[in-house]
């Protein structure tokens, strides 16, 4: 079995320093079906062969642009997302990797994610992935209820799910699994024993999502004309409260609001890194990246059109947007993604903020309960997560 260790924030950027390491994100937008939940920037991957060769020795040559404003920097982790990047050629990902590792030579062996969706087809594709070099498979199972599958344009059956993980499991020493909860109609007695059957198949890490109702979806305009409800505030609680006890009872560690694992070793690296505020690159379209140049930390959000995406790296304007962050916006942004962990945020990064663990907002949040002073770190705790949007509002407004 492959060895992933968990990064510190000693491997992190320090926002300050100048960053060690750099971590790459690779958004594949091609989807065999547009669930009707989602709203990333996903197209249907019929009839455009051609185009996604394009896309990905695109891709490539923007990694190298990036890596000559970078400079040289320790590779931390690659995670390749979408849209379903299972259906990406194996032959493509592996070069993907192979460039990656020779602008930034990894100091130990690194976690190198990809996500997949459990339909027979993409399963049978499940070792040459490994080959390629993914050691690490998220999953997007979603539900094991066939019912439920249908109701959210999933293209697999709970069958093909279990076949596909039985198969995965041969073929990567790690796995982790995404569900969908507070669905219409779910009982928490159905959602509790949903999670259960999960956790007995093995995964080391499990990410459980509640609906979000986005209203330029499919499900979004269902909502508005009233078409169907998602659960009331109340049933939503009691989910969450269900999750959170279930895991927690199966000896998980909920180390960001909706990820949980295990032990520490099967923590996400790449997700961490990017938590602790680390660089990374956002490569393919409409990917969003992080990178410290000699002018400061920059935010980067690359062209969404496929084509357009293809033709900016061409002719070295891969980037919709690029945004130098003011100091206080790099703060802002650190706690904002921080405050979701359990590890929390470095308190000199909210005393930057004006914040105060003597009087002010972060002391009212203290003396409430909602969040903890350990260490040299504020972190939410378990009360204070369920309201974690409002906390970051009164920090940072």
């Amino acid at each position: 079995m492959t060895e992933t260790r968990a990064l510190s924030p000693a491997d992190q950027s320090t926002g300050d320093g100048g960053p060690s390491s750099i971590a790459l994100y690779l958004h594949w937008p091609y989807c065999a079906r547009i669930c009707p939940y989602c709203d990333f920037n996903v197209v249907r991957d019929r009839g455009r062969r051609d185009q996604q060769a394009r896309l990905a020795a695109a891709i490539m040559a923007d990694m190298e642009a990036q890596a000559s404003l970078t400079g040289p920097r320790r590779l931390a982790s690659i995670f390749f997302g979408g849209g379903t990047p299972s259906l990406m050629a194996p032959e493509a990902v592996a070069a993907v990797i192979a460039r990656a590792k020779a602008l930034f030579p990894p100091q130990d062996e690194i976690e190198i994610t990809l996500e997949a969706n459990p339909t027979d087809a993409e399963a049978g594709r499940y070792a040459a992935l490994a080959d390629a070099g993914i050691n690490r498979l998220s999953m997007g199972v979603q539900s094991f209820d066939d019912d439920a599958l249908t109701f959210l344009g999933r293209d697999h059956s709970a069958a093909e799910a279990r076949r596909a993980i039985d198969l995965a499991a041969r073929a990567f020493p790690r796995l982790s699994i995404d569900l969908i909860y507070a669905r219409p109609g779910q009982s928490v007695a159905d959602w509790r024993a949903e999670l259960t059957a999960a956790l007995g198949m093995g995964f080391e890490h499990v990410s459980p999502y509640q609906l979000t109702i986005e209203g330029t979806t499919a499900f979004g305009r269902a909502v508005a004309r009233g078409a169907w409800s998602p659960p009331d505030e109340d049933l939503a609680a009691a989910l969450y409260e269900a999750t959170q006890d279930t895991l927690e009872a199966a000896g998980f560690e909920a180390y960001e609001v909706s990820n949980h694992a295990r032990d520490i070793a099967a923590r996400s690296s790449h997700n961490l890194h990017v938590w602790r505020g680390g660089d990374y690159l956002g490569l393919g379209p409409g990917a969003h990246g992080r990178i410290t140049l000699p002018q400061g930390r920059t935010a980067t959000v690359a062209e969404r059109r496929i084509d357009d995406y293809i033709a900016g790296v061409a002719a070295g304007t891969p980037w919709a947007e690029r945004d130098l962050l003011s100091p206080t916006d790099a703060d802002e942004e650190h706690v904002l993604l921080g405050l979701r962990t359990v590890e929390g945020v470095p308190l000199p990064v909210l005393e930057r903020l004006g914040l105060s663990t003597a009087e002010g907002p972060l002391a009212d949040m203290m003396d409430d309960g909602f969040v903890h002073l350990t260490e040299n770190r504020i972190a939410a705790t378990a009360a204070g997560r369920p309201l974690l949007d409002a906390i970051l509002k009164a920090l940072l407004t």
